[in-house]
């Protein structure tokens, strides 16, 4: 830095004619500009600036070594000035991750609000369930339906992912609507394997005297992929457990029915997830601002 710090008093000097114009621009005294441009002359070698008593001469060494640092400076100046004005209005590259079914729920009004409202600002979407490593693959900001593990992360609650049991009215039509826990049993099944293969826990109406039962789901059909067993579920091939916030389109048409609403599975927290920084970059921060409302609404909604 204090090489950097010569080569500016140095090009001031220049650009001043004289180093009392310079010491007096800088906001320097005369002793501290002259020293600076003699510390840089005796590193780099070579005699940058004549000094007489009536002009200050450079030297052919010093013109060139002038030019170049002019420019060198100029991009400096660029460079801070963009990352300044980066601060006021979002601007460039946002990269987000998350599990795949945001991508066919939330996710495309949100994005398409956000770019709208920011014209400068273009967003990159990956839909997955794998864990991505944010500072190795360069993201800037994940929306992930887990606890975090990761103590360089920085993790902002968004509320929790809540599962209901849902089916088509096709199906409920001729396998009848269940009324309580215990009419579940005999009905047809499409299971998202993550959620476990063999049985389901879910909690009763929250108070006093709260419940919960385990209900064996012997299901003909398992996947663990949630598009195939919500496909599955509007298709009639049975009951489904899936996230509330994932139906609620189907819900509003009349696709899918909630059935015994009352009761849920274990709840999971949904965060956004981003690396530790100093300085939030002004896309990422109106992101979260905007992004946090929409989700926030959309895990509460009470149709579901």
């Amino acid at each position: 830095m204090d090489d950097l710090n010569e080569i500016a008093v140095f090009v001031k000097v220049v650009q001043a004619g004289s180093f009392t114009q310079a010491a007096r621009q800088l906001g320097m005294p005369n002793s501290t500009v002259s020293s600076k441009v003699s510390s840089l002359e005796t590193r780099l070698g070579v005699t940058l600036i004549r000094r007489t008593t009536r002009k200050l001469n450079v030297t052919p060494a010093g013109r060139s070594f002038f030019d170049q640092c002019l420019k060198g400076l100029a991009a400096i100046e660029t460079a801070q000035g963009e990352i300044l004005s980066g601060q006021g209005e979002p601007q460039g590259l946002l990269r987000l991750t998350a599990p795949a079914e945001l991508g066919s729920s939330l996710l495309p009004a949100l994005v398409s609000e956000f770019t709208r409202k920011y014209p400068k600002v273009s967003i990159e979407v990956l839909l997955t369930d794998r864990l991505i490593d944010l500072l190795a693959e360069n993201f800037d900001l994940a929306i992930r339906a887990s606890i975090l593990k990761d103590s360089s992360l920085i993790a902002k609650k968004l509320g929790a992912v809540s599962f209901g049991l849902f089916a088509s009215p096709k199906y409920l039509k001729v396998a009848g609507q269940p009324q309580q826990p215990k009419d579940l049993m005999g009905h047809q099944f499409v299971q998202f394997t993550p959620l476990g293969t063999t049985e389901w826990k879910l909690s009763g109406p929250k108070g006093e005297g709260r419940s919960e039962v385990k209900l064996p789901v012997p299901g003909r059909v398992l996947s663990n992929d949630m598009a195939m067993i919500k496909n599955l579920s509007l298709a009639g091939g049975g009951i489904a457990m899936l996230p509330t916030f994932y139906c609620l389109p189907e819900i509003d048409t009349g696709k899918l029915v909630r059935i015994l609403p009352d009761w849920r599975a274990n709840a999971n927290p949904m965060s956004f997830v981003y690396p530790a920084q100093k300085f939030v970059l002004p896309k990422l921060s109106a992101f979260i601002h905007l992004a946090t409302d929409r989700i926030r609404r959309a895990l509460e909604d009470e149709r579901a």
